[in-house]
């Protein structure tokens, strides 16, 4: 007998929130000296979205424009993110991370990810192998999810 929808819901927002910690927790031990964890979040945005414009990454931080502008200044002047003109609109700026971004990232990230082999590594080879099944059937769900969003937004 399966597992109904409402106790597949239950498990999720009882679990997710402490996977989420427990990889926030890593990465915010493992990122760049002296970053606050808004910028920290504002380069793992642009690593997924790299020439976004500012106010995509206002949104997603929930931060007005001005105070993202002054973000991003730091990390532009700490050499982490570059800023790039539109060649047919000067106004547009374009924001992404730079090499030097790209590699601490990857620090935090491998750090991280060896965090979690240590946590996973406990489980058998068939649980191992349900677990990723689980979250590809997760990734498929949440995907078409923000597929549906983004062409409701296109057609308001």
């Amino acid at each position: 007998m399966g597992s109904s929808p409402e106790e597949c819901a239950r498990e999720l927002m009882d679990v997710i929130p402490m996977v989420m910690h427990s990889i926030r927790s890593e990465m915010r031990s493992h990122r760049v000296a002296g970053l606050s964890v808004p910028q920290f979040r504002a380069m793992f945005y642009l690593r997924r979205h790299p020439g976004t414009p500012l106010v995509n990454v206002a949104e997603h931080l929930g931060l007005t424009p001005p105070s993202t502008s002054k973000l991003i200044d730091g990390l532009v002047a700490r050499e982490l993110v570059l800023r790039q003109g539109s060649g047919h609109d000067r106004r547009r700026i374009a924001l992404k991370l730079s090499a030097k971004g790209e590699q601490s990232l990857d620090v935090t990230d491998r750090a991280t990810q060896d965090n979690l082999l240590a946590k996973i590594k406990v489980l058998t080879p068939a649980e191992r192998e349900g677990l990723v099944q689980s979250l590809r059937l997760l990734k498929v769900a949440f995907s078409a999810e923000k597929a549906i969003g983004e062409k409701i937004q296109e057609s308001e």
